[in-house]
């Protein structure tokens, strides 16, 4: 299971068989069934997940108790409230499994203890805040400026088989239509 954690890392950085220990022995394994809450809104953010198999995603609840998905995590992703795991505040988000899952998680001490141990994952995890920064702000303009139907065919093609894993409801929340609209434009692809 870890070496699927290590095969994500050698996409950026390349690791002698030292690092690798190091990160191998700083990260612990976990199995999620489904619905199995990772995270709940208002803890502690006290680890970042990589996404060995299955999918978990976080979301947000609305002032009506409505889930608001943000992220979908699949293998060789990550997850957490990002901004409660680095400021040690309060969870904005929730994060559950949609399937059978297992992860991989690393605590903020644990990762910065790994950070001075091997300097290189500081770019690594560089380079993926970056990424998930880049895929936040494309997915904001998408909801502003891109059709249903635009959007729905960049979310197929994002993540291949997340409609036959992913109630539908919550598809139709992330790509801002409503469930109804979805069962349509499923119909006419």
């Amino acid at each position: 299971m870890k070496l699927e954690l290590i095969k994500a890392i050698s996409r950026h950085v390349e690791l002698s068989a030292e690092e690798q220990r190091k990160v191998i022995h700083a990260f612990s394994s976990l199995k999620l069934k489904r619905k199995d809450l990772w995270l709940k809104e208002g803890g502690q953010a006290r680890s970042l997940a990589f996404v060995v198999s299955g999918c978990l995603y976080s979301y947000s609840l609305d002032n009506k108790d409505q889930i608001n998905p943000l992220q979908f995590a699949r293998p060789h992703g990550w997850i957490t409230d990002l901004y409660a795991y680095l400021s040690d505040a309060p969870s904005t988000l929730s994060v559950e499994a949609l399937t059978s899952s297992e992860i991989l998680s690393i605590s903020r001490s644990e990762q910065l203890k790994l950070f001075e141990a091997v300097p290189k994952l500081e770019r690594y995890f560089r380079i993926i805040t970056e990424n998930a920064l880049v895929s936040s702000r494309k997915r904001n303009l998408d909801l502003l400026n891109l059709s249903a139907k635009e959007r729905y065919e960049q979310f197929i093609t994002k993540y291949p088989g997340l409609l036959q894993e992913v109630p539908l409801k919550l598809i139709a929340k992330y790509i801002g239509i409503t469930p109804e609209f979805l069962s349509k434009l499923r119909r006419e692809h």
